[in-house]
């Protein structure tokens, strides 16, 4: 227990060091050396775990008196700023959220006695990896990063302390959602990332920005309001605070509860009808989408639907939720197609991953929940190299634009190697994302074909706009100046550790399957996943030999100042030089390289349109059919 207490306290600790503390060198000192005590204490957990859940007796009388007030704190400072800024939506979730806790509090939470307030299983240590390792690398990045950005941004006021401070407390917060058992602690943790959340998009003070702030804000309020509705009726008619407890006993009293998380973490996930406050979220700073809204936040959203998900087995609810998380996939990968601000492809990108896992939960057999645990790992590696990257050629191109990334393997070598590797490992053999899928299309299979049409259509859509992508990254062009002279070590540093891990979680695979999912996959449904042994140990023949090959090809062509063979660019034989060719008509054209878009017939808004109706359709279901 002590290690689950330093990786939840810790961090705050951090948060209000680096807030306090005005000379920048010590935070700095501080930041690295927290960063190596986390990334330790996480490995320190994963080695002290017996494989089984673990569940911790916790004096919590006086904790949920400080949680309750500091969480009539966060009310009072969100109604503040939704009475200046004139959203009265937000006013209005947190006054029934605060309506709502207030009754319980007072009417049922007395006679509700709380033995596990905390636990550790294996699902929780797997996010307490990702929290722990890949958020300790993205606040190293934000070292660099942030000191680049106020150079940049001189009309933004420097609140780089907050900044951090927001950074280190989100981290504490998330650990505090993956290891609390008792749901009111899970609820105040899951409050305090939207707060966290809200500022850290708001962090430019430009109108853009707060607007996207706000309706972050907004979609997880109404989410919040769900959770807070889950746990008054949890706590009243299945008399139990305990989330292990409440999901182990099960029956109807447990459907509800378990209904009204899952909903609230669909909005934390982003998944249609939510969706749009995680595209807007992207004119936070990078290593705010990339912790946030990448690797980690939006992940304890489908963590908490993967965790309610065997009290709605063999629901209804449950099939709704299968569809729409099917549903968000196929919708924003085609949108994603259309999209040419790299930002904006990530976070669809992000959106339709997260509504695989919302769908392999909702099937809820134990081959899917396995789908599930590994698309979450995989993607947290990947996507948060990939929003680090961009974050590097924004600066040093002045742009997002993936249309502006033409010949970038030559001007950013080393960063367009990792990016290469992000991209590859987001859709390629033999990474592990495309491994995923194939699990995932056996389980939609299994549960109903018309899934496995969604996942079809939808993963030739990503085929299509990341392709795409690293053509533009991998075109060539002589004479250019080389950018990455003045790229600092912290963003360096974080760069190729990611790319390591994106290549490395592929080749532990079996080991982080067979000694931390199928355990936890045995535990909560008796059996272990189907899954072909002898199939998966040719596959991970075959993805060890094709991993060493991108890695070295990158290496030797990205690091290593070779001679090229340059060749005359193919203009249909009507050439004039190297960049020019004849047109139809005997004019001299400058030869130009551009993408397919085709906005014509994957409208951002005409398809997001379509899938909110039908999403909310969906929802409406999923919460009607539960309550009636």
């Amino acid at each position: 227990m002590e290690t689950i207490l330093f990786l939840i306290l810790f961090p705050a600790g951090i948060s209000l060091l680096l807030l306090s503390i005005p000379v920048k060198s010590v935070r700095r000192l501080i930041a690295v050396i927290a960063n190596i005590a986390l990334i330790a204490g996480t490995i320190h957990l994963l080695y002290e775990s017996s494989g089984a859940t673990v569940r911790f007796e916790l004096e919590s009388v006086w904790i949920e008196r400080a949680m309750l007030v500091l969480e009539a704190a966060l009310s009072v400072y969100i109604l503040y700023m939704g009475v200046r800024f004139r959203r009265y939506l937000v006013v209005l979730f947190t006054l029934l959220q605060l309506g709502l806790l207030i009754h319980f509090e007072t009417v049922a939470a007395p006679g509700i006695h709380v033995v596990h307030s905390l636990f550790a299983d294996n699902f929780s240590i797997i996010l307490a990896l990702i929290i722990g390792i890949i958020g300790s690398f993205i606040c190293l990045y934000a070292i660099g990063y942030i000191e680049e950005y106020h150079e940049r941004h001189k009309e933004s006021e420097d609140n780089r302390r907050v900044f951090f401070f927001l950074m280190y407390l989100f981290l504490s917060a998330m650990f505090g959602i993956v290891f609390s058992n008792n749901l009111k602690w899970i609820y105040f943790f899951w409050e305090v990332t939207t707060v966290c959340s809200f500022l850290l998009i708001k962090y430019h003070e430009d109108e853009e920005s707060i607007d996207s702030a706000f309706s972050a804000l907004t979609m997880n309020l109404l989410g919040g309001l769900a959770f807070a509705a889950g746990i008054s009726y949890a706590g009243m008619y299945a008399g139990t605070l305990e989330l292990d407890r409440l999901i182990a006993d099960g029956g109807a009293y447990a459907v509800i509860p378990a209904a009204l998380i899952a909903f609230a973490g669909l909005a934390k996930s982003a998944q249609l009808p939510f969706s749009s406050w995680l595209t807007k979220a992207m004119v936070a700073p990078t290593p705010v989408s990339a912790l946030l809204h990448s690797s980690t936040m939006v992940k304890a959203g489908v963590y908490i639907i993967i965790k309610v998900a065997p009290a709605l087995k063999g629901t209804l609810a449950a099939a709704m939720l299968s569809y729409l998380g099917g549903l968000t996939f196929l919708v924003t990968s085609l949108i994603a197609i259309s999209q040419s601000n790299a930002k904006k492809v990530l976070a669809y990108s992000t959106i339709g991953n997260l509504g695989l896992v919302v769908a392999c939960a909702g099937i809820g057999t134990n081959e899917a929940v396995w789908s599930a645990i590994l698309l979450i790992v995989f993607h947290a590696v990947a996507k948060s190299l990939m929003f680090l990257c961009v974050g590097i050629t924004e600066h040093k191109l002045s742009s997002k634009e993936i249309e502006n990334m033409d010949f970038l393997i030559m001007e950013m070598p080393k960063v367009s190697a990792a990016m290469i590797i992000g991209i590859s490992g987001m859709f390629l053999a033999p990474f592990g994302m495309l491994i995923s899928k194939w699990a995932t299309l056996k389980a939609f299979i299994d549960f109903n074909p018309v899934m496995a049409i969604i996942l079809a259509y939808g993963s030739a859509a990503t085929l299509f706009f990341w392709t795409k992508w690293m053509g533009k990254i991998i075109t060539i062009k002589y004479g250019l100046k080389n950018l990455e002279k003045v790229v600092s070590p912290w963003e360096w540093t974080t760069l190729a550790v990611l790319s390591f891990m994106t290549i490395g979680v592929c080749i532990v695979f079996p080991v982080l399957s067979s000694a931390l999912i199928e355990p936890y996959i045995t535990e909560i449904f008796g059996a272990s996943p189907s899954m072909d042994r002898f199939n998966i140990i040719i596959i991970m023949i075959i993805m060890l030999g094709l991993l060493t090959m991108l890695p070295v090809a990158l290496m030797y062509y990205a690091w290593l100042d070779k001679d090229y063979k340059r060749v005359g660019t193919y203009l249909g034989g009507a050439n004039v030089d190297n960049a020019r060719f004849l047109g139809s008509t005997g004019a001299q054209r400058t030869a130009d390289i551009r993408n397919y878009y085709l906005e014509n017939f994957f409208s951002e808004k005409r398809l997001f349109d379509y899938g909110w109706v039908a999403a909310v359709f969906l929802v409406i279901l999923m919460l009607g059919v539960v309550i009636t």
